[in-house]
């Protein structure tokens, strides 16, 4: 992967701190997955996948599993499914985009199908996330400090607010990067039918890192 500054200052003035737009991480790159194969994905019983779209101006979710007669809608939709590095090793392998990073701390690989037109709306996350567009192009507005007070959208299960407006906007092609710390918002637009790999990583509670120490520790008695 190639960053626009060096592993180093990425570390110290970027990581958990503010985004970085990363034109070209990764010289051509291919989608380890293409439409299908979510699709196919979701409609499993074990994989954990939601459709998100809007209908009358109004915000809907739909989880998974899925049949096929539930992708045909007329309004813009996009397809969410977690956790996608247990079924394709070319996606777990996203695990190590940066080997600086502590790999206990990584998530899982969120990957998101969304028809020309789609999002699912302004919102934020807890989390580190690395969004590397896979396919078609996804204009992304970002940008401000958000947290559990930041007003949201009412009478719906997402979590999209309401008073956001974004700092940037980037338009991310294959190959294409950016990187989002916690708590900062952010909203993406598809600009055609188009694929993203949300890699996230945890941001450590006192407990994740003294559970982690402690498993340090186990490991070293054996």
């Amino acid at each position: 992967m190639i960053l626009p500054v060096s592993e180093a200052r990425f570390l110290s003035e970027y990581w958990q701190q503010k985004p970085l737009f990363c034109p070209g991480a990764i010289a051509d790159f291919q989608s380890p997955l293409t439409p299908e194969h979510l699709v196919g994905l979701a409609m499993e019983p074990e994989a954990e996948s939601r459709l998100v779209w809007q209908s009358h101006a109004a915000w809907q979710q739909q989880s998974g599993p899925f049949q096929e007669s539930d992708f045909q809608k007329d309004a813009p939709w996009t397809l969410l499914v977690q956790r996608v590095d247990h079924w394709f090793s070319e996606v777990a392998a996203l695990k190590s985009i940066l080997p600086a990073l502590p790999q206990w701390r990584f998530d899982d690989v969120m990957v998101s199908y969304a028809t020309d037109g789609a999002g699912v709306g302004p919102h934020f996350d807890r989390y580190d996330v690395f969004l590397l567009q896979a396919q078609g192009h996804r204009r992304w507005t970002f940008g401000g400090h958000c947290d559990h007070r930041s007003p949201r959208v009412e009478g719906t299960p997402l979590r999209i607010l309401s008073s956001w407006d974004g700092e940037e906007t980037v338009t991310l092609a294959p190959g294409d990067m950016l990187y989002l710390p916690p708590g900062v918002g952010h909203h993406g637009v598809a600009e055609d039918d188009c694929i993203t790999l949300s890699v996230g990583f945890r941001a450590p509670t006192v407990d994740d890192v003294l559970t982690s120490f402690t498993d340090y520790l186990s490991q070293r008695e054996k």
